[in-house]
This record gives C-alpha cells, sequence and structure tokens, in this order.
C-alpha cells in the first residue's frame, strides 16, 4: 500500500513544500483506522450471529427443546399420577372407613402444611421457571398425598386386624367365579329397561352365565329370605350383619334355607334365568343400611388389580340391563 504524501502552499516562495506530519499526529491517525476496524468488524460479527447459529448456540438451543419436551411429559405423567391418588382418597374414604365406621380424612387433612419448597427460588432465572416451579409444587402435593394415604391404610390395617370378625362378614368376592363369566351384562347406576326401554336405576350388577352355574355367598351370615320373589324371580337374601345384606336373583336352583347360616364362599344357588329376566344371569345387590351399594366395591379380596380395573371398565361400559 502507497504511503500518502501532503504538500502545502508556500506563498513566500510561490511554491507546494512538502509537509511531515507529527509524531503525535501519525500515532492518533493510527487509532483512529484502528478503532474505526474494530466497530466496523464487531457490528459485521453481531449482524451476522443473529442471523446464523453458531455451533455452540444451536447445540444449546436444541438441548432446552428437548429439557422443555421432557418437563411436559413429567407434567402429563403427575397428573395421571394425581388422578389415581384421587381415586385412592375416595375409595379410602367413602367405602374403606365407611367399612371400618372410621371417620373421613378431610381435604384439610390431607393438604395441611403444603407450602412452596424454599430452595425452588434458584430457579427463577430458567427461562422455564414457572412450569418448572409448578411441576415441583405438585411433586410436593403428591408427596403429601401419599404420605397421608399411606398412614391411613396403616390405621385401616390395624383396625382390620382388631375386627378381624367383621371383615369376615362384609361382602368381599364376586358371587360368580371369574372362569364362569360371560361378560358382565350391566354395571351400577342408570340403565335401559330391557323390558320397557326407560332409564331405570339398576341397583346392582349382572353377572351373565349359563343356567347352573354356581353362586356363592360373598361374607359370611344369616339367609333372611331363600324363595320365589315377584320380579327377582328365585331369590336369596343374605343378612351379614354390621348392617349389611346381599341379594341374589333370577336363581335357577336354591341351595339354602332360611335360618341358615352361611360363610364366604358357600355354594347357595345357580345361576338361573327366573322372574323378571331376559337372558341367562345372576343379579346381585349390596345394600348397606338399606340403602344399595356400587357391587364393584366389594370384591377386594377376590381380584386382582388387573382384574378389578377390568371388571370396572366392563361395569362403566355396559349400558342396559337383564332384567
Amino acid at each position: 500500500m502507497s504511503k500518502k504524501i501532503y504538500y502545502r502552499y508556500n506563498p513566500s516562495t510561490d511554491s507546494y513544500e512538502r509537509v511531515f506530519p507529527s509524531r503525535r499526529k501519525r500515532i492518533f491517525t493510527a487509532l483512529g483506522h484502528f478503532l474505526v476496524s474494530i466497530i466496523l468488524g464487531g457490528s459485521v460479527f453481531f449482524m451476522l450471529s443473529g442471523i446464523i447459529d453458531m455451533p455452540k448456540e444451536r447445540l444449546l438451543r436444541n438441548d432446552n427443546e428437548e429439557l422443555r419436551t421432557q418437563l411436559k411429559i413429567i407434567d402429563a405423567r403427575l397428573e395421571n399420577a394425581r388422578e389415581v391418588m384421587e381415586h385412592l382418597a375416595e375409595r379410602d374414604n367413602n367405602f374403606y372407613r365407611v367399612m371400618m365406621q372410621a371417620d373421613p380424612i378431610t381435604s384439610a387433612e390431607r393438604f395441611s402444611g403444603l407450602e412452596r419448597h424454599t430452595g425452588y427460588e434458584a430457579l427463577s432465572s430458567m427461562a422455564d421457571n414457572q412450569l418448572v416451579g409448578n411441576l415441583l409444587d405438585r411433586v410436593n402435593l403428591l408427596e403429601r398425598e401419599i404420605v397421608v394415604q399411606s398412614r391411613s391404610y396403616d390405621s385401616l390395617r390395624n383396625m382390620a386386624v382388631s375386627r378381624k370378625d367383621r371383615l369376615n362378614h362384609i361382602p368381599a368376592i364376586q358371587p360368580v367365579s371369574e372362569k364362569h363369566l360371560k361378560q358382565m351384562a350391566s354395571g351400577y347406576g342408570y340403565r335401559v329397561d330391557p323390558i320397557y326401554g326407560t332409564a331405570k336405576f339398576h341397583e346392582g350388577m349382572d353377572f351373565a352365565s349359563n343356567i347352573g352355574t354356581p353362586v356363592y355367598a360373598t361374607g359370611n351370615g344369616i339367609v333372611k329370605f331363600a324363595k320365589w320373589h315377584s320380579g327377582y324371580g328365585n331369590l336369596i337374601e343374605i343378612d351379614h350383619g354390621f348392617n349389611y345384606v346381599t341379594r341374589y336373583a333370577h336363581l335357577s336352583e336354591i341351595s339354602v334355607a332360611t335360618g341358615q347360616q352361611v360363610k364366604r364362599g358357600d355354594l347357595i344357588g345357580k345361576v338361573g334365568n327366573t322372574g323378571k329376566s331376559t337372558g341367562p344371569h345372576l343379579h346381585y345387590e349390596v345394600r348397606l343400611r338399606g340403602i344399595p351399594q356400587n357391587p364393584v366395591n366389594y370384591y377386594f379380596f377376590d381380584l386382582s388389580p388387573e382384574e378389578y380395573a377390568a371388571m370396572i371398565e366392563k361395569a362403566e361400559n355396559a349400558g342396559h340391563v337383564m332384567d
């Protein structure tokens, strides 16, 4: 690069004379050029970095997206776990504790003392801190519910040991063996009446099976009724004590007599098609203090968790009754 040469007109000599810049001026000129180069280079760099991802930035961005996806998956799994805990709490209060005549656990007791964990403030600098904080709050809540539910089951187990005779009397198995079932014809609740075609509250469960299939007592008790009953056909009614009564209807045969004591699992009759019935099945009811209960809650001695879940699904999907 050629070096610039400067001249200045001298009127005294009427000629142009070469000008040599001072050392100070040369230094300032060089510094000026250097600063301009830095500013221009920096501007170009920042402009390009906003348009083109650097390898490190691209990697960090991909990692953040993956973490965000994982957080959403954890959120969905937590929601499923919460639903399971709510179902367990409902069964605990509305069935197990009722059965044991124990006071229900209130919401205040289940969720008391819950506060946001003081160790999460460091997460406030994260881009997704709200989602993370929410997940951690829900983990705290779930942990609290698990502790309370575990203590409740411990207390119920202690009650069961001290009230063993009561447990022997409470209905706790299916009246028809699972291996003999064709299908769950209808569950508990409102269904369509097969004769009249109108909505009707079904007070029990219908087990479709072949005529002659064995029917078993679901708990210890005394037979209070064992003969024909209008609508029910051949009917057996067992008083289990502790305010529990079970009914077994549409039987083809009655194998017990009024006043007879029975134990859980004893053969009491056989499936039939008597009375107001549209096909061979057993209509089964559980009553507590005269009020019909959902029998699906009273199979806890008879079914595995998988079989119990399948039973609930069958009962909910059955849309019409057979009696």
